[in-house]
């Protein structure tokens, strides 16, 4: 995996730890592209915290902002970035994988 990679990989688990954020991707999976108003009608969130996390999930580039009818702008999700880090994850468990086995048949043997 590339350093940039590593960085993608990163920033894409920071957004992920606010469980706020997870809520907000998981409205946007669900129903799809909606407006900060919208997702504020949706969730316990208040549209100013919803507007704070779509910018660093914009950032970050799990979302992409389209401008709407009336300077509305929808949010609609980013799936690159998270396939990214799911790369790093799945890296990460090869690299697990064979130390395990073998300290299992150790264990066992």
């Amino acid at each position: 995996m590339t350093l940039d990679n590593e960085a993608v990989a990163e920033q894409v688990f920071v957004a992920l730890a606010d469980p706020s954020r997870r809520a907000i991707l998981a409205a946007l999976a669900s129903a799809g592209p909606a407006t900060a108003t919208d997702l504020a009608d949706r969730l316990p969130i208040t549209r100013q915290a919803i507007a704070k996390h779509l910018a660093l999930l914009t950032e970050v580039g799990l979302v992409t902002a389209e401008p709407g009818e009336r300077r509305r702008v929808r949010y609609r999700l980013r799936s690159a970035p998270m396939r990214v880090a799911q790369q790093f994850l799945a890296a990460l468990a090869r690299d697990w994988d064979g130390p395990l086995d073998a300290l299992k048949e150790h264990l066992d043997g």
